[in-house]
C-alpha cells in the first residue's frame, strides 16, 4: 500500500466523459502512482468531502485525450487499491437501445454484456490463476443506496439495466444496433465498463457503473446534432455531481454488509 498516509483514501471515482475534474470538492493533493501495468489515464486528485477521502482519476484524461480502448484500466484499478480505495463510483455516458431509456436519464446497470475484443481482463495472467465471479457484477449494496438517493433527488432513472459494452472508438451499424437491442435484448449501449468492472471485483472492491443516456443509438434513426447531445451531457454532468455528493457521505469505511470484499473466495486456482 502506499507509503504516505495523507493520501489513503477510501472512495475512488473514475469520472468518464464530461466529467474531467473534481471540482465539486475539496482538492488537497494531485499525485501521480508508478503502477506495474503503465500509466493511469491521468494523476490522481486527492480530495475530500463530508470528512471522506477521494481519489479521483478522469477516465479518458484531462481534456478527453484518451479513446476508450486504449484507456489503462488495469493502472487505474491498481492505483486505485494502492491508495487504500474500496468503494469506486463509476460515472459514464452512453446511449439508448430502447426507447423507454430517454436521453438525460440514469441508469444503473445490474447485468453486461461483454463485445470488447481485445482488452487486459485481468490481473491473474499466471502462474495464478483468477475465475471471479460476474453473476452480479456491481455491488448490491451499493445500488440500493444510490436507487434511494436518485428517488429522494426526484432524477428520472433506472434501477436495472443491461449495459452492453462494444470495443469502440468507431460507433454501431444500423445492423449492429438492432441486433444488440432485439435479440440480445440489451438497454444500453458504452465503450467503457469492460474491463474495468471485471478488475475491480479481482480487487475486491465495491463497484457501481452510473451511466447517464445521451442519445438513442442508431436503431431509431433520429436525428440529433451534435449541439442537443452536447446540452443533455452538460445537464447529465451536473445531475451526476449532484448525485456524487448525496451518495459519498451515506458510503461507510468498513465494507461488510455486501460480499465484494470477498470476491477472492474460491476463485483462485
Amino acid at each position: 500500500m502506499i507509503k504516505n498516509l495523507k493520501y489513503k483514501s477510501t472512495i475512488g471515482i473514475i469520472g468518464g466523459t464530461g466529467l474531467y475534474d473534481s471540482n465539486i470538492f475539496n482538492i488537497t493533493d494531485e499525485i501521480k502512482i508508478n503502477t506495474p501495468y503503465g500509466e493511469t489515464s491521468d494523476r490522481i486528485t486527492i480530495c475530500t468531502y463530508n470528512e471522506k477521502k477521494i481519489a479521483f482519476i478522469p477516465r479518458h484524461g484531462k481534456n478527453h485525450r484518451i479513446p476508450p480502448h486504449k484507456v489503462n484500466y488495469q493502472a487505474n484499478i491498481w492505483a486505485m487499491k494502492e491508495l487504500g480505495v474500496n468503494v469506486i463510483l463509476a460515472p459514464s455516458a452512453v446511449g439508448s437501445l430502447q426507447p423507454q431509456y430517454k436521453p438525460g436519464d440514469i441508469v444503473l446497470p445490474n447485468q453486461y454484456i461483454d463485445f470488447t475484443k481485445k482488452r487486459r481482463y485481468t490481473f491473474y495472467d499466471g502462474p495464478v490463476v483468477c475465475h471471479i465471479s460476474q453473476s452480479d457484477p456491481f455491488c448490491t449494496d451499493l445500488r440500493q443506496t444510490i436507487i434511494k438517493d436518485l428517488n429522494n433527488l426526484q432524477f428520472k432513472f433506472h434501477p436495472n439495466g443491461t449495459y452492453i459494452c462494444i470495443e469502440g472508438p468507431r460507433f454501431s451499424t444500423k445492423a449492429e444496433s438492432n441486433y444488440y437491442r432485439t435479440l440480445l435484448k440489451a438497454d444500453i449501449i458504452g465503450m467503457t465498463l469492460i474491463p474495468e468492472c471485471i478488475l475491480a471485483r479481482e480487487m475486491e472492491m465495491c463497484y457501481v457503473s452510473i451511466s447517464t443516456v445521451t442519445d438513442y443509438d442508431v436503431w431509431a434513426e433520429v436525428s440529433v446534432t451534435s449541439k442537443e447531445i452536447i446540452e443533455t451531457l452538460s445537464k447529465n454532468v451536473d445531475k451526476t455531481k449532484k448525485l456524487l455528493l448525496t451518495i459519498i457521505p451515506k458510503i461507510m469505511e468498513e465494507r461488510n454488509i455486501c460480499n465484494c470484499s470477498n470476491s477472492l473466495e474460491n476463485a483462485l486456482v
